[in-house]
């Protein structure tokens, strides 16, 4: 897949177009720290790596936004436990 995920700011979350839909990582900013607090990926997209992809590209984001990470959303706190190169990120 060659799109991009996309800071939507507006709506407050993280997109990627995906197979059925787009795959949403929706988040709360305040005081330098960013709250993930859901993420969907359509279900024609599932298992495919779309939601690792999203969260990864996100917190690439987060990082050059020079913002901490509150992971609320379960697959988002599960990602950073997997991926300990983003430990740095965790308020």
């Amino acid at each position: 897949m060659s799109a991009s995920v996309r800071n939507n700011a507006a709506l407050s979350r993280f997109e990627l177009a995906a197979d059925g839909g787009i795959a949403v990582a929706n988040y709360e900013v305040r005081g330098g720290v960013i709250t993930f607090t859901h993420t969907e990926v359509p279900l024609a997209a599932r298992r495919a790596g779309i939601g690792s992809r999203l969260i990864r590209e996100a917190l690439e984001t987060v990082r050059t936004l020079g913002l901490k990470v509150v992971p609320r959303c379960s697959f988002v706190r599960d990602y950073l436990a997997k991926h300990r190169e983003f430990d740095d990120l965790v308020a």
